[in-house]
């Protein structure tokens, strides 16, 4: 059987609520800080722009999961 999926937490905008804004900023300092690291440690390629890129993707994935279940 396929998963379920609750398509209204999905497709919803989520305001955000008491201490939610904190968690965003957290985690997005962590993942610039690791992208700065990253731009310092590795040389300019495209291995280094996919590897951004889903931090990118992964940073907003973590601020989903605040949005939709927290």
């Amino acid at each position: 059987m396929p998963p379920t999926y609750d398509l209204d937490n999905i497709f919803t905008y989520h305001s955000p609520k008491d201490g939610q804004q904190e968690k965003y900023q957290a985690i997005r300092a962590k993942a610039k800080e690791l992208a700065a690291l990253m731009g310092d440690a590795c040389p300019p390629s495209r291995e280094l722009a996919l590897a951004r890129t889903n931090l990118e993707q992964a940073m907003f994935w973590a601020n989903a999961a605040v949005a939709r279940n927290d």
